[in-house]
């Protein structure tokens, strides 16, 4: 009788079930690997969102460049204004002359009929560790205005 109460007292070693210490070491393994899973989704939605802002500011520089780019007459100038509220942009249209120009090349060109313009568009946008800037310009050539 005394080996069959040794059996009904406790469990076979092979049913035994996991002890409250293995359950808080598992527990804390999981509780590591989530922070640290949460914290690289994280930074990937900051990457994104930063990534979507310098891709906004982008087309709007583009696209102010081309509209720029193509008036006619092009004269030169400059125009600034905002875009969705956050994205400033600037344009600016003058002379180019390019760098290492000799004046006997330079001389020459003021008798041409047309000459060379920078056109370029600054844009500030909001960054994440504050503002930010794009810039990309163009050299176009254009008749010089004749006096009237």
């Amino acid at each position: 009788m005394a080996l069959f109460r040794t059996r009904i007292g406790r469990a076979p070693r092979a049913q035994r079930g996991f002890s409250l210490l293995e359950i808080l070491v598992a527990f804390v393994i999981l509780a590591l690997v989530a922070t640290a899973l949460f914290g690289s989704f994280s930074g990937s939605l900051r990457n994104v969102s930063a990534a979507d802002e310098w891709s906004r500011a982008a087309l709007v520089a583009e696209s102010r460049l081309a509209q720029a780019a193509a008036a006619t007459p092009l004269r030169e100038g400059g125009e600034r204004g905002t875009d969705e509220g956050d994205i400033a942009w600037e344009t600016k249209i003058a002379p180019y002359v390019a760098p290492d120009t000799s004046n006997e090349l330079a001389a020459a060109s003021e008798a041409m009929p047309t000459r060379l313009l920078r056109v370029s568009v600054d844009v500030r946008f909001p960054g994440p560790n504050g503002e930010r800037t794009l810039q990309v310009a163009t050299v176009k050539l254009a008749r010089k205005e004749t006096p009237q």
